[in-house]
């Protein structure tokens, strides 16, 4: 088994506490990506995205500083265990700096994985905030 990690960060027009309510909400996460996402946001809480394509768990949770959680999708490869989403959110300017970290990412997958977090989470996050 091969793995890469995928870097990434950008500034959200929004405070760091509207920036994870956005992402542990399961209504403002549907909201914002425009597909379903349901399950629990709490430590240990499992929850689904992406229209069932995302299925994750929640390991930590910091109102407003960070997130992590583990991570797999509907095409996950055979008998690869689950990946590690960790968010960082720090106040930059009246915004919110968010620095993702998604490690133990199949490694055929990294490229693929790094155009779909900008296309189906940062860049429709940042939408959601500024429609209001």
């Amino acid at each position: 088994m091969e793995f890469g990690v995928i870097r990434q960060k950008v500034v959200i027009d929004a405070s760091p506490d509207e920036v994870y309510g956005a992402y542990v909400d399961m209504k403002k996460h549907a909201a914002f990506t425009g597909s379903s996402a349901s399950g629990s946001s709490r430590v240990g809480g499992r929850f689904s995205a992406g229209d069932g394509y995302i299925s994750a768990k929640f390991i930590v949770l910091e109102k407003g500083r960070k997130v992590v959680h583990d991570w797999t999708t509907s095409e996950w490869p055979p008998g690869y265990p689950p990946s590690l989403v960790e968010l960082t959110l720090r106040p930059k300017g009246g915004k919110t700096e968010l620095t993702m970290v998604h490690s133990k990412v199949p490694a055929e997958q990294v490229e693929r994985y790094t155009e779909g977090w900008k296309e189906f989470y940062w860049e429709p996050l940042k939408a959601y905030f500024r429609s209001g």
